[in-house]
């Protein structure tokens, strides 16, 4: 597979080796007893010829001071700023935000043997991520209710090494009982997610465009945005029955049939009326509508830069897998690579970057989606029953700032004063073989399309508030990440 240059900025590859880090040690500054970190204090400056700042990319340094960035400055000699404070010095390596992924499942409570919130923000640190936001179903029960995010949050205690976010789920249950949605947005919810398809959870089931208004209502109130997986089953008759004779369930082809991209396109036509009561005067002026992990970039990607266009408030994610991968490049029986949507033609993967590029998909999410190997059907290869779904936690999203502002998170995103010290350190430049010797940190690697690629982009530390939970090849001793609650 060609590996994408500079433009790679925003897609970082997986994990880090072990790097020795270049440290200046000026005069005695007061050290912290902390598990949390690596680097053991609370005051210090990190450096670099390549700083990203929303002003461009400078040379330069980053003061943080309680996990706060306190200040940003730009120069080649800046051993006068330094004062007595700590100095990291990472050479011509990229300091930039830290990642925010507002697409993954981390299935906690109840599927931990899938994932779970250690291994996965374990994954996530390693990837240069410093924010999850994680979606209400794969875990049991999904989050639908006050009491069900409680539970998950409660489950995040001691486990978390990134902070993480949640969405809140609508279903036809709770979609027009507003106070049982207030109620979950009210216990911290950052958003609502909803399936126009099956989503293959019992408990979660598929919503209309009625019920999507109604949430929509709600959701103005809070000014939080909408996450819809944008697919709407057209026809019975897609489906490829096992006894016709004429049909290879070990094909990827196959099933690339079952879900054509008019079910995308069917979805987002549907959501048309919903999405212009969000323009300025509209019923739902407020709310926000997001569609997650667009694969057709025909058809439904006009569909949703015409909403754009005529002033509704929509944005749109797609996946690196999608921008990774080619549906003819699948082999037989290698069903790592079923999700949904599915991975389009190389054709199709082409005008996804094209718009990514010129800015009409508005950011990148993992759409992390891990299950156990058995589910992943490898022994028979038959992408009609296999689990559906990527784990790729350890690449990265695109950029940092309009995941920050989709998930309300106005202090994260962005190399600034005053913002939390979210960091991601790393080597464009630098290629390894992504194979059983290289270290990785999901609950099962195996399952990943991206294991046997070779890969650009290595992340040599990542700090959380401050504390760098990843570097030189480890974590912290203790994973001290924050639960995100909206407020």
């Amino acid at each position: 597979m060609e590996i994408v240059g500079w433009r790679a900025l925003s897609l970082l590859a997986l994990l880090a080796s072990i790097l020795v880090l270049y440290i200046k040690t000026p005069s005695k500054q007061m050290e912290i007893n902390s598990d949390c970190s690596l680097l053991p204090y609370d005051h210090y400056w990190i450096s670099s010829k390549r700083i990203v700042t929303p002003q461009g990319v400078i040379t330069g340094a980053v003061e943080v001071k309680g996990g706060i960035i306190v200040s940003v400055v730009q120069g080649d000699d800046l051993q006068g700023s330094f004062s007595r404070a700590h100095v990291v010095d990472y050479g011509d390596a990229v300091i930039m935000p830290g990642l925010i992924d507002v697409h993954a499942h981390l299935d906690e409570p109840g599927r931990v043997e899938w994932e779970g919130f250690y291994s996965g923000t374990k994954a996530a640190a390693a990837g240069g991520i410093t924010t999850l936001i994680d979606m209400p179903l794969n875990s049991f029960p999904s989050t639908v209710s006050e009491e069900t995010l409680r539970l998950k949050v409660e489950a995040t205690e001691k486990k978390i090494y990134v902070d993480v976010g949640f969405w809140g789920g609508l279903v036809p249950e709770n979609a027009f009982n507003t106070s049982a949605l207030q109620g979950l947005l009210n216990a911290g919810a950052l958003g609502l997610k909803s399936f126009m398809c099956p989503s293959g959870i019992n408990d979660f089931p598929m919503t209309n465009s009625t019920h999507i208004k109604e949430g929509l209502y709600v959701l103005a109130k809070y000014n939080r945005p909408l996450l819809i997986h944008a697919e709407i089953v057209l026809d019975s008759e897609m489906k490829v029955e096992m006894n016709d004779g004429g049909s290879d369930a070990r094909s990827y082809a196959t099933y690339l049939k079952t879900r054509p991209p008019s079910w995308e396109e069917a979805a987002i036509r549907e959501l048309q009326e919903a999405m212009q009561d969000t323009k300025f005067g509209g019923r739902a002026e407020g709310a926000h509508v997001h569609i997650v992990h667009l694969s057709d970039a025909k058809a439904s990607l006009h569909l949703i830069k015409d909403a754009k266009s005529s002033g509704a408030s929509v944005t749109v994610e797609t996946c690196p897998h999608y921008l990774a991968f080619a549906a003819e490049e699948i082999a037989d029986g290698d069903t790592r690579f079923k999700c949904a949507p599915p991975i389009r033609d190389a054709v199709n993967r082409q005008k996804l970057w094209e718009a990514l590029m010129e800015q009409h998909i508005d950011m990148l999410s993992s759409d992390h989606s891990p299950s156990v190997p058995d589910l992943k059907l490898f022994d028979e290869g038959d992408f009609l029953k296999a689990w559906g779904g990527i784990s790729s936690l350890q690449l990265a999203t695109w950029w940092s700032e309009r995941p920050a502002k989709l998930s309300g998170q106005i202090h994260k995103g962005a190399i600034v004063r005053g913002n939390h010290a979210d960091l991601v350190v790393w080597e464009p430049e630098v290629e390894f073989e992504l194979d059983e010797n290289h270290k990785t940190y999901h609950k099962h690697p195996t399952i990943s399309p991206y294991m046997g690629m070779r890969l650009s982009g290595k992340v040599l530390a990542t700090f959380v508030r401050g504390n760098i939970v990843y570097g030189r090849g480890k974590h912290a001793p203790e994973a001290c990440g924050v639960p995100i609650l909206a407020k």
